[in-house]
């Protein structure tokens, strides 16, 4: 008998906490439709408890008010970030709750109020950003990805904003996962402007650009080509280890890059580069050389290499920085930096020059010699000038670039080319 009547309690029990957790749902559910949601919370803590013993429609049914009460609490500014993560938790509940009881009363509701939390999130990222408040904005972001690991973009964001923030540790993190999921971002982009801002806005698809073109909101459609992020990712990976004093998982890191996408140039431009940053510029420069070969067309590329030629000791190394700067300028004959760069080379024998001629005597002999290294001296000034000239034609405005032409003007005594470059503001 006393068995029996055990049993009547428990069940009584059991009986007293559905209608407990009815009425709070019910509490929780009137208080969300009237706009209260911090009723709606005190109404969930009191149910939360009895909730493991529920069955699936009923904690199906709490997560769902749960989640909605805390993003509610959170677009009503009421401790923003931690009801934001509250509602994802409680939304995610709900979704594997269904998933596993094969009912899905609520999940398309839920998908919905989660596409909206991840807008605020990444509204609340940039916002962050703009504040320079970086790692809080690298979080949010990372937290967008994983509601949805399809947007895989928002990790990479996340890693960028991780880098903003100086939190290397977190960046390497989201790198790693970048490179686990082997993401490129290459794409293309479909834009157009919008008649309302009059800024170019992006759309999700061609069909969708072409929409708003064809009902009339937007014009001037753009296609752009997105290239691929992935060089940029094993670049920043080796850069965070030499950071750490790690060059042999810098090295891996480009290397395995390199073994799962080898026909991914900017991989050979991130090896090369990390190469630069451990002063090996002999592989530096054999890795560019492939690139060339590449891709011939890229004026930095050559560029570079010119600038490390320049800094070789070896006999031909001045002939082939020359060379190289240009080929910088006839790729890009406004590459600024190559023309002075190039004058700076032509210049670079003046000192040792100068250095002779001011140990000479006045005695006849010295005086020729004087003479030939003089000379010598005008035909250095006369190789740099065309450069220097040119580079002064397209950036009037650079005051480096004029004082150096102002004092070759005045060592080859060109007086009225002097004097009119003076004179121009």
């Amino acid at each position: 008998m006393k068995i029996k009547n055990l049993v009547i309690a428990t069940s009584l029990i059991f009986s007293v906490s559905t209608f407990a957790q009815k009425d709070e749902l019910k509490t929780a559910e009137k208080a969300l439709k009237s706009g209260n949601p911090a009723e709606a919370k005190t109404a969930l803590t009191q149910a939360e408890s009895l909730i493991a013993n529920a069955d699936d429609s009923q904690k199906a049914q709490f997560y769902f008010l749960k989640g909605n009460t805390y993003f509610d609490l959170a677009k009503k500014k009421v401790d923003e970030d931690k009801n934001l993560e509250e509602a994802v938790k409680a939304f995610n509940m709900l979704l594997e709750t269904e998933r596993k009881s094969g009912k899905s009363k609520y999940s398309s509701q839920a998908q919905t109020s989660l596409n909206e939390v991840k807008r605020e999130l990444t509204n609340s990222a940039i916002a962050d950003s703009n504040s320079k408040k970086f790692k809080e904005s690298a979080l949010k972001l990372y937290q967008v990805y994983q509601l949805d690991k399809k947007d895989s973009i928002m990790l990479y964001y996340a890693a960028s904003t991780a880098i903003n923030a100086q939190d290397f540790d977190l960046a390497l993190d989201y790198y790693n996962k970048l490179k686990e999921i082997n993401y490129s971002g290459k794409g293309i982009n479909y834009s157009a402007k919008s008649k309302l801002s009059d800024k170019d806005e992006t759309f999700n698809s061609k069909k969708e650009r072409d929409d708003a073109v064809r009902i009339g909101t937007h014009t001037d459609p753009k296609v752009e080509e997105v290239p691929s992020k992935r060089g940029e990712i094993y670049k920043n990976i080796s850069l965070i280890y030499i950071q750490k004093n790690d060059v042999p998982s810098a090295k891996k890191a480009i290397v395995d890059a390199r073994k799962t996408n080898p026909e991914d140039v900017s991989l050979i431009v991130s090896e090369a580069d990390l190469y630069l940053k451990t002063n090996d510029f002999d592989t530096y420069k054999k890795l560019i050389t492939e690139v060339i070969a590449k891709n011939p067309k890229d004026a930095d590329l050559f560029y570079n290499l010119a600038v490390i030629s320049s800094q070789s000791k070896d006999d031909n190394a001045k002939a082939e920085a020359e060379k190289n700067y240009i080929k910088a300028i006839e790729i890009d004959p406004k590459y600024k930096n190559a023309y002075i760069n190039l004058a700076i080379l032509k210049l670079s024998g003046e000192k040792e020059l100068v250095d002779q001629m001011n140990k000479l005597g006045t005695s006849p002999a010295d005086n020729k010699k004087y003479d030939v290294l003089k000379a010598k001296r005008e035909a250095l000034y006369k190789s740099a000038l065309p450069y220097l000239e040119k580079a002064d034609e397209l950036f009037a405005g650079d005051k480096d670039i004029k004082s150096t032409l102002l004092n070759v003007y005045n060592a080859l005594d060109m007086t009225e080319k002097y004097k009119a470059l003076k004179a121009r503001n």
